[in-house]
């Protein structure tokens, strides 16, 4: 038996490996979901869509198979779904449209050396510091996922690992397996395995609780969401350099406060939720948390009306 040490120690490793994976995989992926919606707009197509969707059920069937393992797993508060759900969810949605980046989006320009997207954690560490002493704490309450109720789930899920394996395994004999991981969608897909990973080893995590901690003061396991906030960022960075897109861009005084201002809009839609963009989409989304539904539903539509109604100023 391993030290409780020891073993707190190598999940935290595990972790801080998968967030640099993930931050990887968002700088090569398609995981923005303001061009997720806008590609639905303007291009008639869903793939955004569905590769974020196929990285929720990675999350979704890894946390069964884990647990169908005899495993335990950190699980997240859930929460009613209500009017301020749905407000959040408009405010985070409109946070992402005037940032033109969602929380992921933000991490993957931030990749590609765009740097006046740092304001945008920024911002929604300000936007939290600056609404919660309002809010209060929301009541710990605990609703029960239908998730673990659905153990049946793992036969589909298995099958369709088979098929992603056999597709890997088939580039992997052509020599295109690297091409082949870090397609836009597929890489899309690794940010839903290795957070499953880092799920299982260290509890939910997702950078916006992280920045929500530290604009609370709160201590317990923010060092740790922190550090693997710093893995996620380095992740992305080091994605965009070996994709040859790691460059000096120097930003503007508009771009500037439209990261800033967007950060902060996401920021003040997540407390409401509660839950930011990447905590609704690998955590409730996965675990069939009908609040974090009804809030990315709200944040798509969002999305799309503003994105409609620039369509039409722009067109006047």
């Amino acid at each position: 038996m391993m030290a409780p040490v020891a073993l707190a120690s190598l999940a935290f490793a595990v972790a801080a490996v998968c967030a640099a994976i993930m931050g990887y995989a968002i700088q090569r992926g398609a995981t923005c979901m303001v061009a997720a919606v806008g590609e639905v707009l303007n291009a008639r197509r869903g793939d955004r869509l569905l590769a974020l969707l196929e990285a929720a059920v990675w999350v979704t069937g890894g946390v069964l198979a884990w647990r169908a393992l005899g495993g335990s797993i950190a699980l997240p508060i859930g929460y009613p779904a209500t009017w301020m759900t749905v407000a959040g969810g408009v405010l985070l949605g409109l946070g992402a449209f005037v940032a033109r980046a969602c929380v992921f989006g933000a991490v993957a320009r931030l990749g590609s050396g765009e740097w006046a997207y740092v304001l945008t954690p920024l911002g929604f560490f300000l936007g939290c510091a600056t609404i919660w002493p309002f809010l209060g704490a929301f009541p710990a309450m605990h609703v029960a996922s239908p998730l673990f109720a659905a153990d049946w789930l793992l036969l589909p899920f298995a099958a369709f690992a088979a098929w992603r394996g056999f597709e890997a395994l088939r580039a992997g004999r052509g020599g295109m397996l690297a091409a082949h991981v870090w397609h836009p969608h597929r890489a899309t897909a690794v940010i839903g395995i290795v957070f499953a990973i880092s799920l299982i080893a260290v509890g939910p995590w997702a950078y916006t609780y992280a920045l929500l901690a530290l604009a609370q003061g709160r201590g317990d396991g923010v060092v740790v969401k922190v550090a693997l906030l710093v893995a996620l960022l380095g992740g992305a960075m080091l994605g965009g350099w070996t994709a040859g897109r790691l460059r000096w861009q120097a930003p503007t005084v508009a771009v500037m406060a439209r990261c800033l201002g967007g950060g902060m809009l996401m920021g003040w839609g997540s407390l409401l939720i509660p839950g930011g963009n990447d905590e609704l989409l690998l955590v409730g989304i996965p675990l069939l948390q009908p609040y974090a539904w009804v809030a990315v539903a709200s944040m798509v539509a969002a999305i799309a009306v503003a994105l409609l109604a620039e369509r039409r100023l722009l067109a006047r």
